[in-house]
């Protein structure tokens, strides 16, 4: 099996080639990307089901905000974890990595009077120094990912007791803003409505409608089966829809004196944007698809299979140590017992997406929309006041099920 075609194996929204061009109607489009479509339209029942049981209390413009603020660790390390599994692997120390992470930026900050900038660098290098551990054992050593992490799980969740002990309290006030503040009110309030946030929807939206219609036009004339145009407006629609509606509370929200995109929104936005790019545009990115969908196969075609395993954790510890920096600032205190489950959340999130348990498979976006499932249950049992242990049963649930549904898939297909 080339790169190639094990990176297109991956991508569950390629095209598939045809002898000629040609239109695909809309049931083939429909019955051939269902997994793709249905958990899009999973998150849209989720979100309908809790604005219900909220009394309509789910999308208030500040509670949508706090949904990202709050659950920015989730779309974070869900973006490394879809690396690591697509790879073939699991991380069961990201909770306890960024809990050690945290506890040594706040120590550095208070104890050590260390400016907030280079606190956050001193946070990244010690992240990548974990990735590079993890990726070492498991890469060159050969212990398994589930076992290194395991034990990885168990020393920096000590570390972080040992460095942070009961709490350690934040007065940095810039540190504090990049998880709390908004980005600067700089074109003025209009009608009631941030007037940035209203031009970004706008680009937004005009900027996905190109790359739809540009998508079905380099389809057409490299004679692959291309999407019809009336299935194109209607996806248009949809997102304008979308988008329209998502600028709207964004920018009503906050208060008289700022509101509308949320730091941590942008942060999430670029690194979105950074990952997709690796994952379908570079030779790391089809590597790690081809190293996931078949190891011998990867090794014969000539790919450094451990130097992939290796930038894998490495990046996987960058990413933590993103969310660690998110979480820090948005709870002003770090504490040993910070950042449990997170990997759950990460892990449950890529399999909701579309990534499967055997490897090889999973994308940027179905990554994120299984992560925006998970902060919508944890965002609306929260409002709903609902006990600890009925949103870990309820997560569980959700996670057997996505996989369930995964497995089940490949059977029928085969």
């Amino acid at each position: 099996m080339s790169t190639s075609q094990t990176a297109s194996s991956g991508a569950s929204s390629a095209p598939v080639k045809t002898q000629g061009a040609g239109e695909a109607s809309i049931a083939e489009l429909l019955f051939g990307n269902i997994r793709s479509y249905g958990i899009y339209l999973a998150l849209v029942l989720v979100i309908v089901i809790f604005q219900i049981l909220t009394g309509g209390r789910l999308l208030f413009p500040n509670n949508v905000v706090a949904l990202f603020q709050q659950n920015a660790y989730v779309l974070i390390t869900a973006i490394g974890m879809l690396m690591v599994i697509i790879g073939t692997h699991i991380d069961l120390s990201v909770g306890s990595v960024v809990a050690f992470i945290g506890g040594v930026g706040a120590f550095a900050m208070k104890n050590w009077g260390m400016n907030w900038m280079l606190a956050i660098a001193f946070m990244l290098l010690i992240g990548l120094v974990i990735g590079a551990w993890h990726g070492f054992w498991v890469a060159y050593v050969g212990v398994p990912a589930f076992v290194t992490t395991l034990g990885g799980m168990l020393i920096f969740r000590g570390l972080a007791t040992v460095v942070a002990g009961e709490s350690i309290p934040l007065q940095s006030r810039p540190f504090r803003a990049i998880a709390k503040d908004y980005l600067p009110n700089i074109l003025g309030f209009w009608g009631g409505f941030d007037g940035l946030t209203i031009v970004v929807g706008l680009v937004a939206i005009v900027l996905v409608i190109l790359s739809m219609v540009r998508k079905r036009s380099k389809a057409l004339s490299a004679g692959v089966k291309a999407e019809p145009m009336s299935w194109v407006i209607i996806k248009c629609c949809i997102a304008v829809l979308a988008i329209g509606y998502a600028t709207y509370l964004f920018a009503s929200s906050g208060n008289a004196t700022q509101g509308g995109i949320p730091i941590v929104l942008v942060v999430i936005g670029l690194l979105i944007g950074i990952y997709w790019f690796v994952l379908n545009r570079t030779v790391f990115g089809r590597d790690i698809y081809a190293v996931g969908g078949n190891r011998k196969a990867a090794m014969l075609s000539g790919i450094n299979t451990r130097m992939v395993d290796f930038k894998i954790f490495l990046n996987m510890g960058l990413l933590t140590a993103i969310a660690a920096i998110i979480t820090l600032s948005r709870l002003a205190s770090a504490t040993a017992a910070t950042g449990q489950e997170f990997e759950m959340d990460a892990i449950a999130a890529c399999f909701i997406g579309g990534a499967a348990v055997a490897g090889g498979v999973g994308t940027i976006p179905g990554a994120m929309v299984g992560a925006l499932i998970m902060g919508v249950l944890n965002q609306g049992l929260s409002i709903m006041g609902a006990d600890a242990a009925i949103v870990k049963t309820i997560k569980g649930l959700v996670v057997i099920a996505a996989v369930a549904y995964d497995l089940i898939s490949k059977r029928k297909k085969a």
